[in-house]
């Protein structure tokens, strides 16, 4: 199993460690439920070393890749970070992503459990491309400080950089705890304001224990994966395996907003099959919430009545909202929020309610 370069300090803090996509990471440092909180009302520190980086080069990079992601990477300003996908013919995902442009290369984040597979996808579609993949993960780390005091605990370290002109899914380089041009971005999957900061692994360590040293009378912690599961579901951002999978959809799961079909983008993997699922979908990705004693789960179905019109994708309590969350595909026609629906825990039936999503968003900058 593999392991990033913070493995020993997560140990070292007492976190419990799991398998997560082929690797061993720290799923929670104390209860899951306060890490949750620390978030919301100061700021938490992540492991992301686990994520995959890729670095795309060469004359036909953006050529390319608007042929394999769904967004239209040629239209990305420099400087920024557009959020896409990697679909097969039929529509469905390999994998869903973040293109960040740069002037002369393109920069990929993809996610942990599906970097092998994204890899040979890239090197199967690059064929008569003038390109280079170079595949970064496993000599360098990513971290992430998401909060409302991310920035201000970010910014004593950062020496030549003003955070503030980094706005929301743009990235730049400063020097970061003295380490020059160091890779800087505002994305964050947990509804917060918050940076990453992509690192060679000889230097993590020295980077985590700054951040939570400059970020300890704020009351920035360590955080796991099982928090940032309810926080990610709380801001109504999807998860690869749940939300979207090899059976699921960006259309129906609501990600439209990273699919382009503009004529000028050209032809892409899986255009075809989306645009008859846009004129056609069949079902919708909403919220619930529940207020019953049960947590949803992943696979739990819905009842309208009698009639079986759905199923859980993501479940969990929500310390935010004070209740049960989650997310689901519905019947259309039953997407409209208000709309009072049952959960089915083993023949034992709980009132729930759709919700839109996102259930919590917080302004950014």
């Amino acid at each position: 199993m593999k392991q990033t370069s913070l493995h020993d300090v997560h140990a070292a803090l007492g976190a419990k460690l799991i398998d997560f996509g082929g690797w061993r990471m720290p799923v929670q440092y104390g209860p899951i439920l306060d890490e949750v909180q620390c978030v919301r009302s100061a700021a938490g520190l992540f492991d992301l070393g686990h994520m995959g980086r890729v670095l795309i080069s060469g004359p036909d990079a953006v050529r390319m890749l608007d042929r394999v992601c769904t967004n239209f990477v040629a239209k990305i300003p420099v400087g920024a970070i557009r959020y896409s996908l990697f679909c097969r013919a039929d529509g469905n995902p390999i994998d869903d992503l973040l293109v960040y442009r740069q002037p002369d290369a393109v920069y990929l984040v993809v996610n942990a459990g599906n970097t092998v597979e994204d890899l040979a996808w890239l090197r199967e579609q690059a064929r008569g491309f003038d390109v280079q993949i170079d595949d970064q993960t496993e000599r360098t780390g990513m971290l992430a400080l998401q909060g409302q005091r991310a920035h201000a605990v970010l910014q004593t370290l950062v020496s030549d950089l003003d955070l503030s002109t980094i706005g929301y899914y743009k990235f730049g380089f400063g020097t970061v705890c003295g380490l020059r041009n160091t890779r800087l971005s505002r994305t964050g999957y947990t509804g917060e304001d918050g940076f990453e900061i992509y690192l060679d692994n000889a230097e993590c360590v020295r980077v985590w224990n700054a951040l939570l040293e400059a970020g300890r009378e704020a009351g920035v912690r360590p955080i796991g994966l099982g928090a940032r599961d309810i926080l990610r579901l709380e801001a109504g951002m999807p998860l690869y395996g749940h939300e979207i999978d090899a059976t699921h959809n960006p259309i129906e799961a609501g990600l439209d907003f990273g699919v382009s079909f503009k004529d000028e983008k050209g032809d892409w993997i899986g255009r075809a099959a989306l645009a008859a699922v846009k004129a056609a979908p069949r079902q919708r990705l909403v919220g619930i919430t529940s207020e019953g004693p049960r947590v949803p789960r992943q696979g739990h179905k819905l009842f309208a009545g009698e009639r079986e019109v759905g199923y859980v994708c993501s479940g969990a309590p929500s310390p935010t909202l004070s209740t049960n969350i989650a997310s689901a595909y519905v019947a259309l026609g039953l997407e409209r929020p208000g709309t009072q629906l049952e959960l089915d825990f083993k023949g034992k039936r709980q009132a729930c309610v759709v919700r839109e999503l996102p259930f919590f968003s917080r302004t950014r900058k």
